[in-house]
């Protein structure tokens, strides 16, 4: 039995499942979702780690799950200014906060993927591997990676030459190459290795 089952069978609710995208990045910001899908909702049968879905059918759960008019979204983001002011750790536990601030309501419990949880003004449980385990993770994840990616492929018109498009601020070749080649931009996290020379 999931976390999750086990709570919601002692009654527990509402509760919100939390995960965050943009964590490994060079550039953009953090983007943290939490997401509130009661029992039963339909969408608990569909919903799986993003990382385990195509573009498109992530997309496509992104547009149900915002549709639904039974389900919650809260979405918060920081950007690279504070993360490299902060730390990651604490600018993705701050996005996980203005997440939770977004939802509009109070919950008695924040599923949190992974092993460590921000202090809340609700009781918060890290679960490692929620986003495969737990529906609401699952769903939280999902919205965190569709809104990013969205936001930097809209970044990739704004700072051509980088190619946020493909890698949406990841360290990968191309993009080592473009931060070599143009320098950082607005962006770029400065304090991550590879950024700054």
């Amino acid at each position: 039995m999931s976390v999750e089952d086990d709570l919601l069978s002692q009654g527990v609710w509402p509760l919100c499942g939390m995960d965050e995208a943009g964590r490994g990045p060079l550039a953009g910001p953090v983007v943290a979702a939490a997401v509130v899908l009661p029992p039963g909702n339909p969408l608990r049968d569909i919903v799986k780690d993003s990382k385990k879905l195509s573009p498109r059918k992530r997309q496509e759960i992104f547009d149900r799950i915002k549709r639904h008019p039974d389900v919650a979204i809260g979405v918060g983001a920081v950007g690279p200014d504070i993360i490299d002011r902060m730390n990651i750790l604490e600018a993705t536990f701050l996005a996980m906060r203005r997440a939770v601030d977004a939802l509009g309501m109070e919950v008695e419990y924040a599923l949190v993927d992974g092993n460590m949880a921000p202090r809340l003004n609700c009781r918060s449980i890290p679960v490692i591997k929620g986003d495969s385990s737990e529906p609401s993770i699952s769903a939280a994840s999902i919205v965190a990676k569709v809104i990013r990616d969205r936001y930097m492929l809209a970044m990739d018109r704004l700072y051509p030459g980088y190619d946020f498009a493909s890698h949406k601020g990841y360290p990968t070749p191309t993009h080592f190459r473009a931060i070599k080649t143009l320098g950082a931009c607005p962006l770029h996290r400065r304090s991550f290795k590879g950024v700054s020379p």
